[in-house]
């Protein structure tokens, strides 16, 4: 289990996503892994660096990995006030899936806020309904949280 983690982790970094600007272990927790990712050009979030949190269960790669920004995020399928992410953005999970399937996921989350798995059921409505506005909060939570 360890071993996979070192391995997938080392095969991220050799043929990094062009959008993964590092990744970093939360202090010794190899567990636990910090992405920085690049907000999509052409989105509410262009422009800003956002953290993401995966936390490996010990049961991975059974059990799937929890998904965190650390980073606030104006997005439907985010809780605004923990960062968590919904999990049935990642879909079924099975042991053939593994972090870069979780933070690719995560890219095309962000390139293409839907409403279809809201944790967040007012910003889903906003973006459903007032999509105007949606991007303009979203753009305004970019400018002041993802430095």
């Amino acid at each position: 289990m360890a071993k996979r983690l070192l391995k997938e982790r080392a095969m991220l970094e050799k043929s990094s996503l062009d959008f993964v600007k590092e990744i970093n272990t939360v202090g010794d927790d190899m567990f636990m892994w910090d992405i920085s990712i690049k907000g999509p050009a052409d989105t509410p979030y262009a422009g800003g660096t956002f953290i993401l949190r995966i936390e490996f269960p010990t049961q991975y790669p059974f059990k799937a990995p929890k998904l965190k920004f650390i980073t606030k995020i104006y997005h439907p399928s985010v809780k605004l006030d923990t960062g968590d992410v919904c999990t049935d953005v990642v879909g079924a999970w099975g042991p053939t899936l593994n972090a870069k399937h979780c933070i690719q996921v995560i890219y095309s989350m962000m390139q293409a806020p839907d409403s279809d798995h809201p944790l967040e059921e007012s910003v889903a409505q906003q973006l459903r309904e007032k999509p105007k506005e949606f991007e303009k909060m979203a753009k305004k939570y970019t400018k002041e949280h993802a430095k």
